[in-house]
């Protein structure tokens, strides 16, 4: 029996999970993000400005959903410059749209420039004193689990624009998932493609999936470039939020996964053109499919066992751009 990692039927929605308006720091507005975003694909913006969560819900549409999103960073408070210290950047996308209530919240803190005038708008929870971040693996991790709790899709993000190696990121539980993509961040020159940082965390015990994003402020070409192909009935708000908690949704910088499935010992994967499909496990196995000439490669079989502990596939284009899908355990897809 076929069992189906991105479901079966439903449609392929494209969505940038990580974005920057003038709500904060941006130079687009969120109208203008829709526009050039639609005119590009995406059917789907999650709207994350810094620590402010601001709906845009008069901006859904048939063909367009913007998600309710807020991004928060937690730094080092030393006195040296911002640019020696370490951060914690995790994005919170409300899983139900009516959720509009800021956790972890600090009355006076944390909002800059901009942010300041939204601050009597802002929902929270006004029996909770005010929370201090620090910048600690238990702190951190507290404000994952309050996210995941209160009904947000928790992800960790660019771990390599934010200095942080393997001592910091094993020691923050609660996540969703994380950027193996944050296109933002690569186009600017930081190697925030994070193949290895996900096989970390996967080793190390975390059962999470991957993202690929933009993080697109627009200052500069930072737009376009990374992206979550998300698997769904319909374009319906909580439909998205319902298939992102499930895993139905794969990550790419520009190649398609058409299917992915397991039968009778081997996992099948069908994409678009590719110079190399790779199966990565938790183990010292990988197997790798190439064209051995100047065709490409639309499919790939391999044979899978229960030891490998998980497996996820990595196809590559001709341009070297990559698409890669979430992990998936063995003991639980295998007998």
């Amino acid at each position: 029996m076929k069992k189906f990692f991105l479901p079966e039927k439903g449609t392929f929605y494209k969505a940038n999970l990580h974005c920057h308006s003038t709500v904060s720091d941006g130079r687009w507005s969120p109208e203008e993000i829709k526009k050039e975003y639609m005119a590009r694909g995406y059917s789907i913006v999650a709207y994350t400005d810094h620590d402010v969560m601001v709906p845009h819900s008069e901006l859904a549409e048939e063909n367009f959903l913007p998600l309710n999103g807020v991004e928060y960073e937690v730094t080092e408070t030393d006195d040296r410059e911002f640019k020696f210290k370490k951060t914690c950047h995790m994005c919170m996308i409300a899983l139900d749209p009516h959720n509009l209530k800021h956790v972890c919240y600090h009355r006076t803190k944390y909002l800059y420039e901009k942010t300041e005038k939204y601050s009597a708008t802002l929902q929270y929870d006004e029996n909770e004193p005010d929370f201090e971040r620090e910048y600690t693996p238990g702190c951190i991790s507290t404000m994952m689990k309050a996210g995941r709790d209160n009904g947000f899709f928790v992800t960790y993000n660019h771990p390599v624009w934010s200095q942080e190696g393997y001592e910091d990121y094993m020691g923050y539980n609660h996540m969703h998932a994380m950027e193996i993509c944050n296109y933002g961040c690569v186009v600017i020159g930081y190697n925030d493609y994070n193949e290895k940082e996900y096989d970390d965390m996967l080793k190390g015990g975390k059962r999470i999936f991957c993202i690929a994003t933009d993080d697109n402020h627009n200052i500069g070409k930072d737009s376009f470039g990374g992206f979550t192909m998300i698997k769904a009935d319909k374009l319906e708000y909580k439909t998205i939020t319902d298939a992102l908690v499930k895993g139905n949704f794969y990550a790419s910088q520009g190649p398609e996964i058409h299917d992915f499935w397991y039968e009778d010992g081997k996992v099948h994967i069908t994409c678009s053109d590719a110079k190399r499909i790779v199966l990565s496990t938790g183990i010292r196995k990988v197997t790798c499919v190439t064209s051995e000439t100047d065709e490409f490669v639309n499919s790939a079989e391999f044979e899978v066992s229960k030891d490998m502990k998980y497996i996820r596939v990595t196809v590559t284009d001709a341009c070297g751009n990559h698409a890669n899908t979430n992990a998936y355990f063995t003991d639980e897809f295998m007998e």
